[in-house]
């Protein structure tokens, strides 16, 4: 009897313990996934000038892009970016960047303010002084910034910083170049 009831006692306390453990599943979840979309204006640094040397230009590139953003998770993001940087040319010369890497949030502030960090890759279209040529030049971007929720589904980006790297931009590959710049836009939340 002593064996039968020390038993029941255990199975007991077992099921007590695992029914404290247990938790309810929310009756709304909230999927941590989404994708943004959005514009932007940007004004950068070329880094040149002509004469094939790496040097800063007497002009600042002017531009539009489009970005896009797939929040796969709070810590696994994908950003994609395309920017045309076609106005206030000195002597033809643009830059045209198209880049996709990952995106890291650092801290959502006031439930509104994100700041980030970027590391981006891809390639840059670059027209050379007068249109003498061009190169698809590759192109590394390290950047970060911050978005400023709006609404549900729109928001600001407040400022999105980038320093690019074209490890070999020119036939002499004698020097890099580094072009550097800021972008400001909207970007509107598609799920």
């Amino acid at each position: 009897m002593r064996r039968l009831f020390a038993f029941l006692l255990i199975s007991l306390m077992c099921a007590g313990a695992a029914a404290v453990c247990a938790q309810a599943v929310p009756s709304a979840f909230r999927s941590q996934r989404s994708f943004t979309v959005g514009g932007m204006g940007s004004i950068f640094q070329p880094d040149y000038a002509g004469g094939g040397v790496a040097q800063a230009g007497p002009n600042r590139l002017v531009g539009i892009g489009a970005y896009a953003d797939l929040k796969l998770t709070r810590w696994v993001q994908v950003e994609g970016e395309a920017r045309l940087l076609r106005f206030n040319e000195f002597h033809n010369i643009y830059q045209d960047n198209y880049l996709i890497g990952p995106r890291v949030p650092i801290h959502t502030y006031l439930g509104r303010i994100t700041p980030y960090g970027k590391v981006l890759f891809g390639f840059t279209n670059m027209n050379f002084e007068y249109n003498v040529t061009t190169c698809r030049c590759s192109t590394i971007a390290y950047g970060g910034g911050a978005d400023v929720a709006l609404t549900n589904r729109l928001s600001l980006r407040a400022i999105d910083f980038e320093y690019q790297q074209f490890p070999n931009w020119y036939v002499q590959q004698t020097s890099q170049l580094h072009p550097y710049g800021f972008s400001v836009g909207f970007g509107y939340k598609v799920f």
